[in-house]
């Protein structure tokens, strides 16, 4: 019933958030076709407005769109001539699902183990070194991180491509400079939830019963450690899937980061909408997927 609720409240909440980024990309100063290189005339203004419906009342263009919405349609792009946002979504998703999947397994690959292992290792310098490396990646962004990375691994080494996406080394350095970030966060999460997990009192009688440490952390431990992880996993992997705004534009790879940052700068209405709706969808959708994992791993916890 509560998975059932939730799937139920995701159209309206998705309504509410077309319709907030609707009007509020309506509202901020300047318009679409203010950055043209040549002025144009009020008659040709008029008609650029009266094409894209923009002459109408605001209610009215939003009414519209919820219509070409209900077809699959998120309309056309106001700057990118002759394509429509399907079209641009369609062309930079995959490059953003590539490089968020494999920054997501970047992430967990290193912060998983690193976490695990301080908290195993209290108070030892495995314990230490891991803290400071979880502390270094929370605080050095990805776009601090990114142009450093580039300067050593490409610039001075030589030993991978500096920019765009043509092969399989072109994604080293931005998944990189997108997952280790993550991973210092994921790290801190594991940690405190595996060291919370060895203290509880099953663990203690475990112990007394003969177990062995190992067969403790795999069969008890773990997936009780594990759960913060899980739920910080769904609006990261939201996050990472729709791709990072900023290593997308270091790196002039060709995903939705780039529209999105064009979008917001020359105004494009349609585009930034339809952007907002699939970052939206995918985070909800992807943090009622955590729910699900959660109930799986953590049998005591029951949704009403």
């Amino acid at each position: 019933m509560y998975f059932l609720k939730r799937l139920a409240f995701t159209l309206p909440l998705l309504l509410v958030i077309s319709f907030l980024a609707f009007m509020l990309v309506r509202v901020a100063p300047g318009g679409p076709f203010d950055r043209e290189r040549k002025p144009a005339s009020p008659e040709i203004e008029r008609q650029i407005q009266a094409k894209y419906h923009l002459d109408e009342p605001k209610w009215r263009q939003y009414l519209r769109f919820l219509g070409d919405l209900a077809g699959g349609d998120l309309g056309p792009s106001l700057k990118y001539r002759n394509h429509s946002v399907n079209d641009l979504i369609a062309q930079g998703l995959p490059v953003s699902l590539a490089l968020g999947a494999l920054a997501f397994c970047v992430a967990l690959g290193v912060g998983i183990p690193v976490g695990c292992f301080g908290a195993l290792r209290r108070g030892q310098w495995p314990d230490w070194g891991g803290g400071f490396f979880a502390i270094l990646m929370v605080c050095v962004p990805g776009f601090v991180l990114a142009p450093l990375l580039i300067l050593g691994l490409a610039l001075e080494a030589r030993w991978l491509p500096v920019a765009l996406w043509g092969s399989p080394a072109h994604a080293v350095l931005p998944v990189l400079a997108l997952g280790l970030y993550f991973s210092g966060r994921v790290a801190r999460l594991m940690r405190e939830g595996m060291a919370s997990t060895l203290a509880a009192e099953f663990i203690t009688t475990a112990r007394a019963k003969g177990l062995s440490e190992g067969a403790i952390l795999r069969r008890h431990a773990f997936r009780l450690a594990v759960l913060p992880v899980v739920s910080y996993s769904g609006p990261l992997l939201a996050d990472l899937l729709t791709g990072s705004f900023v290593i997308e534009n270091i790196f002039q790879l060709p995903g939705l980061g780039v529209f999105m940052v064009n979008g917001c700068l020359n105004r494009d209405y349609t585009l930034v909408v339809g952007l907002v709706i699939l970052y939206a969808a995918l985070l909800i959708l992807l943090n009622l997927a955590v729910d699900f994992t959660h109930a799986a791993l953590d049998r005591r916890v029951r949704f009403e």
